[in-house]
Order: C-alpha cells, then structure tokens, then sequence
C-alpha cells in the first residue's frame, strides 16, 4: 500500500528517477496556517548533497503545494504537494539492469511484480521518503498548537554509541549527532566506510515530548504498534526499540515497573506508554538502520535469469544511511500522533459535546 494513517491520511506517489515525486495529505483540519517555509525547512535537512557524509545527488527538493490551502491556511480538502527530480543520472544503473544487488529491494520487487524500475530502485528508493518529510511537516504544524515537540537525532554509528543525547544539539550536526563529544568519531566511522567503498548503520533514537495521555486505539491500533509500523516502513530500517525494551529483560520487574506518584512517574523505562496508550510521559524509541546495501565494493549475486555472477556497483548512495534517516524518523513520528490525536477526540462524549452541544 502507499498510504498511512486513517484519520490523518497521506499517500506518496513518484519514483526516485522518474519525472517528480509528492504526496497527498488528507484530514488535515480546515484552518491550519500553513507555513511554507517550515516545510521547506524539513525538505532541507532531508536533502542529499549537502555534506562529505551523504550521498553527491545534488537536489534543491523544493517544495510545492497544489492544492488544499488557500490564504496560507488549509481548507480542510486534501492538501497536494510535489517536488521534481532535477538531477537523476539513470546511466549509472545500466550495468545493473538484469542484477540483483545483495540486501536491496531488487530481488523482492522483481519476484513479486515481474518488472522493477532498476534506476536507483524506484519506489524502493530512499527518495520517496522526501515526500514523506513533507506531509510529516504538515503534521507537525498541527502538533505546534499543542506544543507536542518531536525530535530525534543519532546516537549510534557503527560501534560508536553516544553516552549522552543532547536533542537540541542535534540540529547544528552535519550528521544529527545527539553527543557532541562523541561526533568527530561517529563521523569518522561515516568516512572510513565511504573511502573504503563500504558502509555503515546507525540508531536513532527519537523522542516526542508534551503528548497528552490518552492517544493510542487499543487492541490493534496500539500507539506504540503504529509507531513502530511508521518507523519499519522507513527505508533500511530493521529494529525498533520503544523504552528501555532490550535492557528491560535483564531487569526484575520490581526494577523495570514504572512507580508513580501524584506529579507523575518516576522512571520511564515504558518510553511513555502502557497498554498501547499514552501516558504522558516523553515518548522514546530507539530506530535501527542497517549498512547502505549499495555499496562500491565487488559482490556474488545472480541475475533475473538466475546466472551467479560478480560485480561492482556504480552510482551515488550514502554511506550511511541514518542520519537522514532521522529526519524521516521526525515525519513519521509526527504522523502517527497527529493521526491519533483526531482518533481520539470521538474516545468520550464530553469531547463530542464540546462540538455539537
């Protein structure tokens, strides 16, 4: 499918080397002000090219909303935005034509349609999450009235873990770094992999802070399952960790339960939600990105007839793929609240009062 969301709904459409890429937002609430430049402002930390550590695409990603605003304000219709691809360079994927690249999408994309579009990986591509970072924008926006912030940023790459998150940090880092001290040697790893034509994975750990309590639709539309669907739909995503998951299973749950006392609770090992709802506490993920398959260095693979060869890889990928990757974690992240904040407005009949009474 290419949709997510029920309520606050977004659609992509659009290949990584085809004539543009966008989306289609639906249910945003009429009378949002829209603000193009902090949409831009999303699309600008997503873009490639900008540094040593990222693939040399060079795309302006600019964005434009075709429909669904009108004054500066959206009008409650679906809300339409695009942005062209300026500087594809298909050449560089002749030679892999008919191959499957180890750990990418071209193997299972072909077997399961019997065609692929082979230029940079069509929808596979990490390009379609920039139409994503757009409608996640647009969702921020709403969040802002509430002052629910999200943010995220790295704490890992490769072996190099971050011993202290700083989120405001974040921002000023070529790579998202959360730990200023620990930087110059996450971007060390980033380098040593991209000069020897191999890559590297990276977490990302994100937090979204201010939530209200309430928001997650149990049984099976659990605030945490939906982030978690959210984030393992994101492109070179293989793990999600919600709260202290991993190192709770050591702990005895005198130790891992969450006590509270009248101003809240007094750890956070739940990551801010208990049975699938939200609890008020910061909610905290962990995101696990895997190595960029595309890699420069020869590799066995097999052919669409099924003839084992070797190759090298040609073209432009990033040799790391997690610190843009949080920038998606972000619009992800805001999508599924903001989806969840209108769910829940029809959760108690004061709320259906405050509207109709």
């Amino acid at each position: 499918m290419n949709s997510f969301g029920q309520k606050f709904r977004f659609t992509t459409f659009g290949e990584s080397h085809g004539i543009a890429l966008g989306c289609i937002v639906d249910g945003v609430p009429a009378g949002l002000k829209i603000d193009l430049d902090f949409i831009q402002a999303q699309m600008d930390k997503r873009k490639p090219g900008k540094s040593e550590f990222e693939t040399k695409r060079s795309e302006a990603d600019t964005i434009e909303i075709q429909s669904g605003v009108f004054e500066g304000v959206s009008t409650g219709t679906p809300i339409s935005m695009v942005l062209y691809n300026k500087n594809q360079k298909s050449r560089d994927y002749t030679n892999i034509k008919d191959v499957f690249r180890p750990a990418h999408a071209d193997f299972t994309y072909f077997y399961k349609y019997g065609i692929r579009d082979y230029r940079g990986g069509g929808r596979s591509s990490a390009r379609e999450t920039s139409a994503r970072v757009a409608s996640g924008a647009i969702a921020q926006l709403m969040l802002n009235q509430f002052g629910i912030k999200v943010q995220s940023g790295i704490s890992q790459i490769h072996t190099i873990k971050s011993k202290n998150l700083d989120f405001d940090y974040a921002p000023s880092s070529a790579i998202f770094a959360l730990d200023k001290e620990m930087e110059d040697a996450q971007k060390n790893a980033i380098l040593e992999a991209k000069n020897n034509h191999d890559s590297v994975g990276g977490v990302v750990t994100l937090k979204i802070s201010n939530v209200p309590v309430g928001l997650g639709e149990p049984i099976y539309d659990k605030l945490d399952a939906k982030l978690a669907d959210a984030m393992m739909s994101i492109n070179a995503v293989k793990g999600v960790e919600i709260g202290d998951a991993i190192d709770g299973v050591e702990l005895m749950g005198s130790q891992n339960n969450d006590q509270i006392r009248k101003d809240g609770f007094t750890t956070n090992h739940s990551g801010g939600i208990l049975g699938g709802i939200s609890n008020g506490e910061d909610i905290v993920m962990k995101i696990y990105f895997k190595p960029t398959p595309s890699i420069f260095k020869e590799q066995q693979t097999i052919d669409i007839y099924n003839e084992e060869l070797d190759f090298k890889l040609h073209g432009r990928h990033d040799p790391c793929v997690a610190p843009r990757g949080s920038v998606v974690v972000n619009a992800m992240a805001s999508l599924v609240i903001a989806d969840m904040m209108l769910l829940n407005m029809g959760a108690k009949m004061e709320h259906l009062n405050k509207i109709y009474t």
